[in-house]
């Protein structure tokens, strides 16, 4: 078969052919429709996940759509090493096959289930997001951040504002539901930008894909130089690093303000009824318009040429 085959880690996946996959117990056979390049899939190909390819050559990609042998079309993920959805043909656990509603696409269907689920998840699950709260998405103008943003509005988030650096992005926000934007750019006081957009009502809940220097300012921000209690929590769930793996914490911000962080990733999944449940949530969403994600269709051929290619809020996804 053909299929985005990893030779190095750290090097883009090229095109070339790949031994069939034999399933295994437990595993269906998919013949692959469409396969997003994921951010996940991206940075296990660089070796900087802390998961891996621990055989090469392997197949990238994690999740994917396509047509089972007795011809249900479904969204399928986690396949075993080395095979990946960026293939013709890829080995996937039957427990994680899950129907595709008819009025979604194949690219769109590819594209929306991991960030949207991520997203999804960050919110209800780990921020546990109520009715009327306000919400910071930092980080905002990447797929999953948009999608992030969408969602606040879908469970109930009374206000949303969106931080991020690509201008048209931030644009693009302002129509799928953001109520202010803020510009990452040099030259921005972002502690008085974050300031500003919280008001007196503050930040509930912040959901937070960049880290690094703009998570910094943003903790300036709340941290309060006086004796009074903290009016409300602020409950960051971190969950990307996209400006930095690190940052400096000072520890009178934990003590005199209602800042709370917590982590969303593999390493804190729900139970399977709570990820099914955001899994039907989402694709019901996605096949009503009432999530939206931006999408590129690519042939698998050409993965190469686009792995490390900017989308600016799109998704790029491979059909072979």
């Amino acid at each position: 078969m053909k299929a985005a085959v990893i030779h190095t880690i750290g090097e883009p996946p090229r095109y070339g052919d790949f031994t069939d996959p034999e399933p295994a117990d437990g595993e269906a056979i998919v013949r692959v429709r469409a396969a997003a390049i994921t951010n996940v899939a991206r940075v296990r190909v660089a070796g900087t996940h802390y998961s891996g390819h621990g055989t090469l050559p392997a197949v990238a990609g994690i999740d994917g759509v396509g047509i089972t042998d007795d011809g249900r079309r479904v969204f399928f993920g986690g396949p075993r090493e080395p095979y990946g959805s960026m293939a013709e043909l890829c080995p996937a656990p039957a427990r994680w096959l899950a129907p595709v509603p008819d009025a979604l696409d194949d690219v769109t269907a590819a594209a929306v289930p991991n960030p949207g689920v991520s997203a999804w998840l960050s919110l209800s699950f780990r921020g546990e997001l109520r009715e009327g709260e306000h919400v910071l998405v930092l980080g905002g103008t990447g797929v999953t951040g948009r999608l992030a943003v969408q969602s606040a509005k879908l469970q109930g988030a009374g206000r949303v504002v969106a931080a991020g650096r690509n201008a048209a992005s931030l644009e693009r926000l302002r129509e799928l539901g953001a109520d202010e934007t803020i510009r990452i750019e040099a030259g921005v006081d972002l502690v008085a930008a974050f300031t500003a957009a919280a008001g007196e009502h503050g930040f509930d809940l912040v959901i937070d894909y960049l880290w690094g220097a703009p998570t910094e300012a943003l903790i300036r921000s709340i941290t309060r130089a006086d004796l009074e209690s903290a009016a409300a929590r602020t409950r960051l769930v971190q969950v990307g690093e996209m400006a930095g793996a690190a940052i400096s914490l000072p520890a009178a911000a934990l003590r005199s303000s209602g800042l709370e962080i917590v982590g969303s990733g593999t390493g804190v999944m729900p139970p399977i009824d709570v990820m099914q449940e955001a899994f039907r949530r989402v694709l019901g969403a996605a096949a009503t318009r009432e999530l939206i994600v931006d999408t590129e269709a690519v042939p698998l051929a050409d993965v190469e040429s686009v792995w490390t290619k900017d989308g600016q809020g799109a998704r790029f996804v491979l059909v072979p």
